[in-house]
């Protein structure tokens, strides 16, 4: 048998099966690449628990879950969330080690709710212009988690806005302009 020249096609078939298992890896890796978030929303008791992104894609029909659910309860109204909004409260869930869910305090916000919450006391922190409004901003708790902590994590991100209302226990996280109060 003449092994010199089937060396060459063997070589062909082996380098064949170890590129097609080095792929069959790597598209194992990504399909697992799901990244999921659970809320409850502390004014409607409602829950929701929803695999945003796979692959790195979002998923429209998630997102339109999440706006749903985001909703300013007190109008009705919904809009569009920044996904990269989704994207910094999964990666701080992410650093703090936790898989805990997030209990929402505030989401989108109508102009006409802003409106009223800044007339209520020109105190409470709430900006006539909003990322709320934008659906940038979200107000939050992380069930396991310090308030403090979650805000120090946020911080330690720079990805935006954080505040930390400590007096009602929550976290404020925005895709704005890195800024806290």
């Amino acid at each position: 048998m003449n092994y010199s020249r089937k060396l060459p096609s063997l070589l062909a078939v082996i380098g064949t099966l170890i590129l097609a298992s080095l792929t069959g890896v790597s598209q194992g890796k990504l399909q697992n690449d799901e990244r999921q978030l659970s809320f409850y929303h502390t004014h409607t008791g409602k829950r929701l628990e929803v695999v945003y992104s796979r692959n790195g894609v979002y998923v429209p029909s998630a997102l339109e879950e999440i706006n749903h659910f985001l909703f300013d309860f007190r109008t009705g109204d919904a809009a569009q969330m920044d996904p990269e909004l989704l994207d910094l409260i999964y990666d701080v869930r992410a650093e703090l080690g936790s898989d805990g869910t997030y209990q929402v305090v505030s989401a989108y916000r109508s102009p006409k709710t802003n409106d009223m919450l800044r007339g209520r006391s020109k105190n409470t922190g709430v900006a006539k212009n909003s990322q709320h409004l934008l659906g940038k901003a979200i107000d939050v708790r992380l069930e396991g988690v310090k308030t403090a902590k979650l805000r120090d994590t946020a911080l330690a991100m720079k990805r935006g806005g954080v505040g930390f209302y400590e007096a009602s226990d929550f976290v404020h996280m925005d895709t704005g302009r890195p800024r806290s109060w």
